[in-house]
């Protein structure tokens, strides 16, 4: 590890009662979700990683605390530095401190965390949807999000798959298409 990284990691643990964690080589601090506000605002103001080039969540389930990880990944482009900060957060009701007010592209990266996972972000501007239509219902990233399943219709199979697919019809009601057969590998 970069001896600046390791300095920069060495306060933020000490000032933010952090842990350190190292996978495939790259260092990792995990804080806890009542202090990455403040974290946020030292690691842009004072350790001079300008860029939030990174802002997404990991599921866990069925594991509910924590459920979630919440990544960060800070780049300081000027001493070509990268930081990684995780926060685990809770499965019940998730909610992060939002860091939209000291990186200001943080905006649309955690309303895309909110659409996908449902981890709100506490102080943010304008928390809704941006992925997703607003009437949709769950998190489609979540790991107990039901999957819906259509298999997918290419030409080898384009018949097979025609024959079970739903038609809508004028009156609204969805029937099967009509006159479609099944065919053999051969075409009969």
């Amino acid at each position: 590890m970069n001896e600046n990284l390791a300095s920069i990691m060495e306060q933020l643990v000490k000032k933010f009662d952090g842990q350190t964690i190292e996978f495939a080589g790259e260092p990792s601090l995990i804080l806890s979700v009542e202090k990455i506000g403040a974290a946020a605002k030292m690691i842009h103001d004072e350790l001079g990683f300008e860029l939030l080039s990174v802002l997404t969540a990991a599921d866990y389930w069925p594991e509910e605390n924590p459920r979630f990880h919440v990544f960060y990944r800070f780049t300081s482009i000027a001493n070509r530095l990268t930081l990684n900060v995780r926060v685990p957060v809770s499965g019940l009701s998730p909610s992060v401190t939002s860091i939209e007010t000291v990186y200001h592209n943080a905006n649309w990266h955690e309303r895309e965390v909110y659409d996908m996972f449902g981890i709100s972000f506490s102080g943010h501007s304008d928390l809704r949807r941006i992925l997703m239509p607003q009437d949709w219902e769950g998190h489609p990233l979540r790991k107990d999000y039901p999957l819906g399943y259509e298999e997918p219709q290419f030409s080898f199979n384009f018949d097979e798959i025609d024959v079970r697919k739903p038609y809508a019809t004028r009156d609204g009601s969805v029937r099967p298409q009509k006159g479609a057969a099944l065919k053999n590998k051969s075409g009969e």
